[in-house]
């Protein structure tokens, strides 16, 4: 099938989403030489708005304008992070996702001016965060810390955190390393100490479904190894119906040898209960892993936990 000769990108107008873009726009012209791109930004609502999200229906608010511009046919591509994409419903009808790109760093940062670790911070410290996974996991490990509502892209965030808002700021390693800010991270927090949301670093390309000719064209970016991983993690999601205000986290690892395995955890917002789950796939699809992980979260009271917080 012919290459296109345009392909016009949608995306969010943050300083990360179009880093983002630039990603993708690098790869397709190393992967089409001569490939002609074009950026189509636009401001969602979860960007204009400051509340919490629950106010405006969760995390498709960073995603519904994207996906209304892709369907009228004003882009070709629409560039999203995967953990800004709700996997309690079904994808926008007439779209399909193309591509996961390889995946960039899980992990969540540590940012504080004056470089000390998370288990260094003093009492009382004021760590900028709205998420409600990482406030029920600070809650949980360090609960001597406050946090306190931080919203905005990263770019903002950080320059609240310079204004005094904050003391320190929790940030997703792979959002800093996009913006160039790799060198304002204190501390790389690992896995178990801070376990990430569901499709962290990754970045997935959606298209029209009917568009066989752009969807051939971008899906040589895909990554098998992410695909395997975030189908299990959404699936996982899906299963458990989670919605924004819900303290689920989790990730899963393709093995160079082949082998999956995925760990998730739903927490109460207090952090005081903690459910766990990890298995390994075996013979298992990625999307069977997924369901097997949920329903052992499920079968230790997940569903009345994720049930009982209020959206």
């Amino acid at each position: 099938m012919a290459v296109p000769e345009l392909i016009r990108i949608v995306t969010r107008s943050s300083p990360m989403a179009l880093a983002q873009v630039e990603r993708v726009r690098h790869e397709l012209a190393e992967l089409h030489p001569g490939i002609r791109t074009e950026v189509v930004p636009v401001t969602t609502s979860g960007d204009r708005w400051q509340g919490a999200l629950s106010a405006l229906g969760g995390k498709g608010a960073f995603t519904k304008e994207v996906d209304e511009a892709l369907l009228a046919g004003q882009a070709d591509v629409a560039v999203h992070c995967m953990k800004d994409v709700p996997a309690d419903r079904p994808l926008p009808a007439g779209t399909v996702f193309a591509a996961y790109l390889k995946r960039d760093d899980l992990r969540d940062a540590l940012v504080h001016p004056g470089g000390l670790t998370l288990d260094e911070l003093p009492e009382g410290t004021r760590v900028g965060t709205s998420s409600v996974r990482r406030i029920a996991q600070l809650a949980s490990s360090h609960p001597h810390l406050r946090c306190v509502p931080m919203r905005g892209n990263a770019n903002r965030r950080l320059d609240k955190l310079d204004d005094g808002q904050a003391d320190a700021l929790l940030l997703a390693v792979s959002g800093l390393e996009r913006i160039g800010m790799r060198s304002r991270i204190s501390e790389a927090l690992s896995l178990e100490t801070m376990c990430p949301p569901i499709g962290a670093g990754v970045l997935a390309l959606q298209c029209r479904q009917d568009d066989a000719a752009t969807i051939d064209a971008v899906a040589g970016l895909g990554h098998a190894d992410t695909w395997r991983e975030v189908t299990s993690e959404r699936m996982l999601l899906h299963v458990l119906q989670g919605h924004c205000n819900s303290p689920i986290a989790g990730y899963a690892r393709a093995e160079r040898d082949g082998r999956l395995s995925l760990r998730a955890r739903v927490f109460t917002p207090d952090g005081k209960t903690v459910l766990d789950a990890h298995e390994w796939a075996g013979p298992l699809d990625p999307a069977t892993l997924g369901t097997s992980v949920a329903v052992a979260l499920l079968r230790q009271g997940a569903r009345d936990l994720i049930d009982a917080i209020p959206h």
